[in-house]
């Protein structure tokens, strides 16, 4: 008896010592005087609309929409037990991802002991990612994108064959066609390996990089993925992998026997592969890896995990980005003939100058090129929302209001992109949003597709690049109209990450 009534003491205890924790967890946005949505208790807001049902993108309008309709610059969210800070305030963002970035170094994602694949640029922090990004620069420079730009258009040949072969029917499902396309051109730039998943639909690296990009399950993707920063040995006991088992085989298998390969047969290409390769086995060029004195070159080194990691997500920013704004590139030209048309005269028209041949400087000669990917980019952004953690308390400018270490800053991408007071009937697809007068009427941190500050897309040279080049190469040789098999309007993916059309996009194309 007496054994009963202690445990039930106890457990009276512990759960008043829990509530009275929440309770004080519940009250940090109150006492900032930062307003809050209404949530639960114990979930906070992570089964409200904000967090729950519907794609990453709804989620984030949803967001953004509640703050902007109340007339606020921010608002505090709580994510199961964590603070969430969301800014829709251009100016107050453009201090946290510029002019104040020393406070918000790190993004939200974590690299996770035991799954080697997570310790990429995108998740690494401090310091590390300071080296780290120092060391794969030299890989996006103008200079290496020229190097590059004859083996990515090696690659046009074959996407033109499957294009023509395509002729035979009547609608193309584009959307497969060129993730075919940039596997291929990601897999010969930076892996140095032929994928041919043109030929070959079902190649491995195109089935990998697509899985890598689903929300495996629920469980794995919401409540527990947020104990990742608190309760890592938790995860690890449950076994939940932020990458799957088999994507994490293939990839540390296939750039391992890559590097053995090259440095057993004493192989050197000029791709990125090579320059990781070169920096672990310390023949790196001082300035060309621009790593600083001897001594910090001395002290930083990376291992062939480290090798495997930046690959992997070279891979999947690479392929998966660029695929889809071509995708949603070509499927608004299919609505929009007289843009697609200008498009096509201006791409003749350049080409005819350079001797009917598609070099790197007739690409970066084509400006209206340029306004309809940036439109594109406004209207489709593949990734739709931008975290940020609080690396040093920040007073946030004008207010009293301070951000602790490890607040998250939640920036929707999404919703400023489409906010009609930024850009005028947003759902229109208009191009000249993005002339050179236009671009002066807006705040510089109204278009975020690449993000900004510091942490912006390092391949941001590399994906434009592929883009273009294979803009010009369909639309200098076909004419695309919408197939009735397009389910329109379109909608977005539960199951993605990055914003993607939920089936197919199918076009109807002829040779011209």
């Amino acid at each position: 008896m007496e054994v009963s009534n202690t445990v039930l003491v106890l457990s009276i205890s512990c759960l008043l010592a829990f509530w009275i924790w929440l309770r004080n967890k519940r009250n940090f946005w109150k006492q900032l005087g930062v307003e809050t949505p209404p949530y639960s208790l114990i979930l906070g807001h992570l089964r409200s609309p904000f967090f729950h049902g519907g794609s990453v993108a709804e989620r984030v309008q949803r967001i953004y929409q509640y703050v902007k309709s109340r007339s606020l610059k921010y608002v505090g969210l709580y994510v199961l037990f964590e603070p969430w800070f969301v800014v829709i305030d251009l100016d107050l963002i453009k201090s946290i991802m510029q002019s104040d970035f020393q406070h918000f170094t790190d993004r939200a994602a974590k690299e996770v002991e035991g799954e080697p694949l997570t310790a990429h640029l995108l998740s690494l922090k401090g310091e590390r990612w300071k080296q780290m990004r120092r060391t794969l620069t030299p890989a996006f420079t103008s200079g290496k994108m020229k190097m590059m730009f004859e083996t990515l258009m090696d690659c046009t040949h074959g996407l033109k064959k499957v294009m023509d072969k395509e002729l035979e029917s009547p609608e193309v499902d584009i959307k497969d066609i060129l993730g075919r396309f940039t596997t291929d051109i990601i897999g010969t730039c930076a892996f140095g390996i032929e994928c041919n998943s043109l030929e070959n639909p079902d190649n491995e690296f195109r089935e990998k990089g697509r899985k890598a990009f689903q929300v495996p399950n629920k469980a794995s993707s919401s409540i527990f993925r947020l104990f990742l920063d608190k309760s890592p040995k938790l995860i690890k006991f449950l076994n939940i992998k932020l990458v799957p088992q088999d994507i994490n085989d293939f990839f540390m298998s296939v750039v391992k026997n890559t590097i053995e390969y090259r440095e057993k047969n004493n192989v050197s290409r000029k791709d990125l592969l090579q320059l990781l390769i070169d920096m672990k086995n310390k023949k790196d060029d001082k300035a060309e890896l621009n790593m600083g004195d001897s001594k910090e070159r001395e002290n930083f080194s990376i291992s062939e995990d480290d090798i495997v990691a930046q690959m992997f997500v070279f891979f999947e920013a690479g392929f998966e980005t660029s695929s889809t704004t071509m995708t949603f590139c070509l499927y608004e030209l299919s609505k929009n003939k007289s843009i697609q048309n200008k498009l096509r005269n201006e791409i003749r028209h350049v080409l005819t100058k350079y001797g009917d041949k598609l070099t790197y400087d007739a690409m970066m000669n084509m400006p209206y090129l340029d306004k309809v990917i940036s439109e594109t980019l406004r209207k489709y952004p593949p990734g739709t929302v931008l975290l940020r953690t609080c690396t040093k308390r920040y007073k946030l400018p004008g207010t009293e209001i301070i951000l602790n270490e490890g607040v998250k800053v939640f920036i929707p991408i999404y919703g400023i992109h489409w906010d009609p007071d930024i850009y005028e009937d947003p759902e229109k697809f208009d191009p000249e949003r993005f002339s050179d007068e236009n671009k002066k009427l807006r705040h510089d941190f109204s278009f975020l597709a690449f993000g900004e500050g510091p942490r912006m897309c390092i391949g941001m040279r590399f994906g434009l690049m592929q883009a273009k080049v294979g803009l010009i190469t369909l639309l200098q040789n076909y004419e695309f109209d919408v197939s009735k098999k397009t389910k329109e309007p379109l909608e977005w993916d539960p199951k993605f990450l990055l914003l993607s059309n939920l089936g197919d996009i199918w076009l109807k194309h002829k040779r011209i």
